[in-house]
């Protein structure tokens, strides 16, 4: 196992998920049902499926598609969802 990407993948995430709808949906979920454990539970799974589903597209894709190419594609990405934000078209 690679301890380095490991924990870098897990530092990166962790600090990219604090504070996103997510984690919010999550607080709001549990302050309506008064089910912590429950709540917990389902948004782990739902994160655990979205991560992994997430990480076999990249790996389905990268056997096509170079890193550069996809780093460029995201990169042009983030900036259109960015400039419909800021212009308020989302």
């Amino acid at each position: 196992m690679d301890w380095k990407l490991l924990l870098t993948t897990f530092g990166t995430l962790f600090v990219a998920e604090l504070g996103d709808k997510t984690q919010l949906a999550c607080m709001l979920m549990t302050a309506k049902t008064q089910k912590p454990w429950t709540v917990f539970l389902g948004s782990s799974l739902a994160l655990v499926l979205v991560s992994f589903l997430g990480v076999m597209f990249a790996q389905f894709i990268c056997q096509y598609v170079s890193p550069a190419v996809i780093k460029k594609v995201a990169a042009v990405a983030f900036i259109l969802m960015g400039s419909l934000i800021f212009f308020d078209k989302i």
